[in-house]
């Protein structure tokens, strides 16, 4: 039997161009002579339609969408991921895969594990399953799961489930395990997925085949990944990462042989490109999916985060898509523009000057009669990067371009960034990034990806700053980025205690202080642009700190 794994890259609400990959799928599997088709989770709808699930007329939409899809269907089985509607008791619909074959339903499986942590809030919207059935086909048992199903306790961190849907089926008699996913990439994905597939295989004694989406959906950004792993836990057929693609494989079921027939497995590649690859396809499908804009605009100050988010958006969207303008003010550096007009002529964005010293004198000279002798101070300084906001938004409005924001989750986690300043924007592309990650992937843009200086190595090397007083740099203010990020990564990400990251080394003192910004500035992060997520904890959807509270890490 050969079957495919396909990976599409569907738009949430878009019901129509959605049908239309799936049919293009289908008819390129027919053409193949594949015998079952296997596609990701909620492939009709887009994952995750959240609140859409609440209008009815959505709802028609879809199921109208899969008649036809199973109307349509011929030698070639289809397994498609979408919603189906709950004639019983409780939440008016499930999350379910559709076995279709010659223009008829040939089966109907829904979700049992409906995940409510991070980014997830499934059980809001859908009804769990509460029986297990193996689907036969071609003479086969086979157990159908969709994406949580399969993440059954693997690393447990937030709940624990008492059903295991993929142990369930096999005690059931299933053959193999199939999973339909809509699983959105973090740094630590791929290798956590291969190894959980793995270890249920182990446990199992029965292959898995995995399809997955991918794609980028606001924040989160699927990465495909599709693969096959045999009955001796052996990866058999991997799809690439980040791209639209499918992998065949011949299972004989009762010779227990699974191979594959093309294309060869795809190499998983290092966590830097992963990264670089995963905010590349999460801009461009922002801007495809939304129809916001089809160019980009950022202010460059010469400094490392803007340069990198410049090379991201060229190489997302095209240099003749991109808009730089660089805005020196008397705190500034030469580098400020030289590094700038450098970038923009090494990877050929436009780039436009203006200097807002005068802006800043009159903006200061309105605010005398109020400061009056009062010391300059953080009131000043951030003058400056509300003034350049106000100009690039002035610039987006006037010609269309979205701005895009440039901060790092460094600055983000410690409140390192101006409300209503360098903090605007229509998403953050780098604001999953730790300082220490924006380094490491500028160094390989240099000199892996491109192979040459496009960054200027004076971009690199010179000491962060923000450039808004005389001789600042970040240091005065932060700890070195060595120290400050792993600190903030095991507060935020792994959610240790101020005394528990201390034990790791770092002086107390210093972790108090770090944990202490990280709480303080939940207010300004309740205010920031989508941010695109790379890690398990980003700021964003998946992270809902109360505003209002009087819980601190220091004391407790």
């Amino acid at each position: 039997m050969i079957i495919r794994l396909e990976q599409l890259n569907p738009t949430i609400g878009d019901i129509s161009s959605n049908i239309a990959l799936i049919e293009q799928a289908i008819a390129n599997a027919e053409v193949d002579n594949v015998d079952l088709l296997v596609l990701p989770e909620l492939v009709v709808c887009g994952y995750s339609p959240m609140d859409l699930i609440e209008r009815q007329a959505f709802l028609d939409t879809i199921y109208r969408a899969n008649d036809r899809i199973v109307r349509n269907s011929g030698d070639t089985a289809v397994l498609f991921g979408t919603v189906t509607p709950n004639d019983g008791t409780g939440r008016n619909c499930f999350n379910s895969a559709l076995l279709a074959q010659d223009g008829e339903k040939v089966a109907e499986i829904h979700k049992t594990l409906l995940p409510t942590y991070d980014v997830y809030d499934e059980l809001r919207y859908f009804e769990p399953n509460d029986a297990f059935e193996c689907i036969e086909f071609k003479g086969i048992k086979i157990g159908i799961t969709i994406c949580e199903d399969i993440w059954h306790n693997f690393e447990l961190s937030y709940l624990t489930y008492d059903v295991d849907p993929a142990k369930e089926l096999v005690e059931k008699g299933a053959e193999a395990i199939f999973n339909l996913s809509a699983s959105p990439y973090t740094k630590e994905k791929p290798r956590k997925r291969q190894e959980m597939l793995q270890q249920h295989v182990e446990r199992l004694e029965v292959p898995i085949f995995y399809a997955n989406q991918v794609g980028g959906n606001t924040e989160l950004i699927s990465d495909g990944d599709s693969m096959a792993i045999n009955s001796d836990a052996e990866v058999v057929g991997r799809a690439p990462l980040f791209e639209e693609a499918h992998v065949d494989l011949d299972w004989q079921s009762k010779m227990d042989t699974l191979e594959n027939v093309g294309p060869e497995p795809a190499e998983m590649p290092g966590k830097i490109v992963q990264m670089f690859n995963a905010l590349k396809l999460g801009l461009q499908d922002y801007l495809d999916k939304t129809g916001i804009a089809d160019d980009v605009v950022l202010g460059l100050s010469g400094g490392i985060d803007s340069a990198l988010v410049a090379a991201i958006a060229r190489e997302a969207l095209g240099g003749e898509n991109v808009v730089g303008i660089t805005m020196p003010s008397e705190f500034s550096s030469e580098g400020s523009v030289t590094d700038s007009q450098q970038l923009a002529q090494n990877i050929g964005i436009e780039l436009h000057e203006i200097a807002v010293k005068d802006l800043y004198n009159q903006f200061s000279a309105a605010l005398d009669p109020l400061f009056k002798d009062a010391t300059f101070g953080v009131a000043e300084e951030n003058l400056q990067p509300r003034i350049r906001g106000t100009l690039l938004m002035a610039y987006s409005n006037k010609f269309g371009n979205m701005l895009l924001n440039t901060g790092n989750k460094s600055e983000l986690a410690t409140g390192y960034c101006t409300l209503y300043g360098d903090m605007a924007g229509g998403l953050g592309v780098i604001a999953d990034l730790y300082k220490v990650e924006v380094y490491e992937m500028a160094h390989w843009l240099n000199e892996e990806y491109y192979g040459e200086e496009i960054i200027p190595k004076e971009t690199i090397k010179k000491p962060p700053s923000a450039e808004l007083r005389p001789d600042q740099k970040d240091a005065d203010s932060l700890p070195k980025y060595d120290i400050l990020d792993p600190i903030l990564e095991a507060y935020i990400e792994k959610q240790l205690s101020v005394a528990e990251i201390a034990e790791q080394g770092f002086d107390i003192e210093v972790v108090e202080e770090i944990a202490a910004l990280v709480d303080r500035n939940e207010y300004k992060r309740f205010q920031a642009v989508p941010v695109l997520k790379v890690s398990d904890k980003a700021f964003g959807t998946g992270r809902r700190w109360p505003l209002v509270q009087r819980w601190t890490s220091n004391r407790n």
